[in-house]
């Protein structure tokens, strides 16, 4: 009963993120605490859904993951979800001016991306619109770029959702280097 629960909440959460702009500014999803979470406008919902029907058991241990944990309580490191199918990776660190950081994405895992403390900006950006700077490194499922992309401000309250399709450029400071806390849940990717 508490899968199907998960289920329709998820499907409701992206059913919402494919219509109207307007709709994502409602509650979609909150943790036992109450912390209103909503997707960012720049998730793929169409890629989501796709990949929720194909790997519905791993997103639902993911959403289990964030709604049953204190996430202010979270102490930096690696969290086991299931293997190395889904995991979760906790950071505390100071944010960086936008040339310390760089482009990325992946090719095995999607990334769920959640400010619960602070502020950052990520870029995000299609792949192809990049110029490959460090190929693909296999050992550590990553590739870098440089170009331009979009920049948006990650806060509490949004996630924001990486598939392999989309480059991403995280940590960057919005004006000073305050330390944010981040989660970053790491989830299988089915092709």
């Amino acid at each position: 009963m508490k899968n199907t629960g998960i289920f329709f909440r998820i499907l409701f959460l992206f059913t919402l993120c494919a219509h109207a702009q307007a709709q994502t500014d409602s509650t979609l999803w909150s943790s036992p605490g109450g912390l209103p979470v909503k997707p960012h406008n720049s998730v793929n919902a169409p890629e989501m859904a796709r990949q929720f029907q194909l790997n519905k058991a791993h997103w639902d241990k993911a959403f289990v993951f964030l709604r049953n944990q204190d996430l202010q309580a979270l102490a930096p490191g690696r969290y086991p979800i299931d293997g190395d199918q889904v995991f979760a990776i906790v950071t505390q660190n100071p944010t960086k001016d936008f040339d310390s950081t760089q482009w990325e994405s992946h090719r095995d895992y999607t990334d769920l991306h959640y400010v619960v403390a602070g502020e950052e900006i990520i870029g995000v950006s299609p792949p192809g619109n990049l110029t490959i700077t460090k190929p693909y490194d296999a050992a550590k499922d990553i590739v870098n770029y440089s170009g331009k992309g979009e920049m948006y401000p990650a806060k509490p309250g949004t996630f924001f959702i990486f598939f392999p399709s989309d480059a991403h450029r995280p940590a960057i400071s919005p004006g000073g280097h305050a330390a944010d806390k981040k989660i970053v849940i790491k989830i299988r990717y089915i092709p």
